[in-house]
């Protein structure tokens, strides 16, 4: 398996973190609110047994337990977190939080699969938090506690399962893959929702549809292109992808929400790509492959 920085491979991996960019204006138009723990289970489980369905096949020996922990770091812990940042944080607090993942990911990658951290992608990554500040924090962002440990918990998850997703190579495709981690993490978050939130009431045609697009477009093909990805190139350039999703989100706002596109966030989407392409040229020297499952 070729470590180094593929290009083409890259831009398709990009493509899921650009969908995740318009996770943030279905959450906040079409879902019910203040339910992140039934928010995340309609997002992964329903996804999950669909794919299920369609590859057919279970794990096996010690996959059941790597599955169990890669499912909980990728989506049930991860999306519960997601989701309380997004409800307790502006969504520009939330987004700058997030965007430290890749240094997370670069330096767990360094001790679980001995890839160098370069200074240049550190820097690259510098840039990228500071590109997603500009680009999406305002004069009226405000601090809380709970939503910035939340904000900073999943990301700090997702780096740790994206790397541990590189580590633990399945013996399986990629879409196989994404249907035992959707599938597992869904499970996972049944009965955290019944002890954690009171029911829902009765679900709109728009929160259905929210769900429904949430689910398919915005999980399972995102989610499967993400570990496609992983699985062919450096997880930390994978994670300096991230930076991508806050950059649709503030064009679909400005598209569809009539939300001001002012120079100083048109200067930090210029850095944030920016950001990408020199984080994607410091990862092009080859490093150490992945150590087999």
């Amino acid at each position: 398996m070729n470590d180094d920085t593929n290009f083409p491979d890259l831009a398709i991996t990009s493509i899921a973190f650009m969908i995740w960019g318009s996770s943030y204006i279905i959450t906040t138009e079409f879902l019910p609110p203040d339910r992140p723990v039934f928010i995340s289970l309609m997002r992964a489980l329903p996804a999950g047994l669909l794919l299920l369905a369609i590859v057919r096949k279970l794990p096996t020996g010690v996959w059941w337990l790597r599955v169990a922990i890669l499912a909980t770091l990728n989506f049930s812990f991860f999306f519960i977190m997601l989701f309380i940042s997004a409800y307790r944080l502006p969504g520009g607090v939330a987004a700058t939080v997030g965007s430290i993942q890749p240094l997370a990911a670069m330096v767990i990658a360094r001790f679980a699969l001995g890839f160098r951290i370069r200074p240049l992608a550190v820097a690259a990554c510098a840039a990228g938090v500071f590109g997603v500040a500009l680009l999406v924090l305002g004069p009226g962002a405000k601090f809380d506690m709970i939503g910035f440990i939340a904000a900073l918990a999943g990301a700090l998850s997702m780096a740790t399962g994206v790397v541990l997703s590189r580590y633990w190579q399945p013996p399986v495709s990629s879409l196989t893959f994404t249907a035992w981690q959707l599938t597992m993490g869904g499970l996972i978050l049944v009965p955290l929702t019944f002890i954690l939130e009171p029911p829902v009431a009765m679900l709109t045609a728009r929160n259905i549809g929210g769900f429904l697009y949430l689910g398919l477009v915005g999980t399972v093909l995102p989610y499967f292109l993400l570990f496609r990805g992983i699985s062919r190139i450096n997880p930390a350039a994978v994670s300096l992808l991230g930076v991508l999703s806050p950059t649709v989100a503030t064009l679909l706002g400005w598209v569809f929400l009539d939300q001001a596109l002012s120079g100083i966030k048109l200067l930090g989407m210029a850095i944030v790509f920016a950001s990408v392409v020199m984080g994607q040229f410091a990862m092009v020297a080859p490093a150490k492959k992945a150590i087999p499952a």
